[in-house]
């Protein structure tokens, strides 16, 4: 095989390889951030830790929505939790429409610090949703925040933790409401 051959193949595994580079990425990056917490991403727990401590911090709840026809709020702004206690936090969400919707949420905390410690035992942003036409849905969030952050000396005497979502439209999910209008 001459040299330009070798080149040629050489080139088309690169070509390839970048392809499938660019592809895992998401998916890899998103793996990464929820066992690192990196960038405020919340970590998913089995079970509550233990340890209760004394010590509190106030959990406040942020709703945003893109791209869809429907309300969505926190029936309390905050809570004050003890760190390692187990809370419980209730949203209602409104389809405005006419149609039912299929959304998912999308979450992470501020400050980012708090990420890793900040974790959820059940969460309707752990799946996409069906919203009826016209309905109130109330979805619950029981979370803890780790007894760690305590001592982790980068998130130490964190006070406030604010948890975002933003529901938006689930992908494909026009697609699929499409082809059964047609079918």
């Amino acid at each position: 095989m001459n040299r330009k051959n070798l080149i040629a193949i050489a080139c088309v595994f690169a070509v390839m390889g970048m392809t499938g580079a660019a592809f895992a990425a998401v998916p890899l990056y998103r793996l990464f951030c929820q066992v690192t917490g990196f960038n405020g991403t919340v970590s998913r727990a089995d079970v509550a830790p233990d340890e209760v401590l004394d010590e509190t911090v106030l959990v406040r709840f942020d709703t945003n929505v893109r791209g869809l026809p429907m309300t969505f709020r926190a029936e309390q702004v905050s809570q004050r939790v003890r760190i390692g206690e187990t809370g419980i936090a209730f949203f209602d969400v409104t389809n405005t429409s006419d149609r039912p919707i299929q959304a998912t949420a999308a979450y992470n905390v501020v400050p980012e610090r708090a990420g890793p410690y900040f974790q959820k035992l059940q969460c309707f942003c752990f799946d996409s949703q069906t919203i009826p036409a016209g309905e109130t849905m109330k979805f619950p969030v029981q979370y803890f925040v780790a007894p760690e952050i305590a001592t982790d000396r980068e998130s130490r005497g964190v006070k406030e933790i604010t948890l975002s979502y933003t529901f938006y439209p689930t992908k494909g999910a026009e697609d699929a409401s499409a082809t059964g209008a047609a079918g």
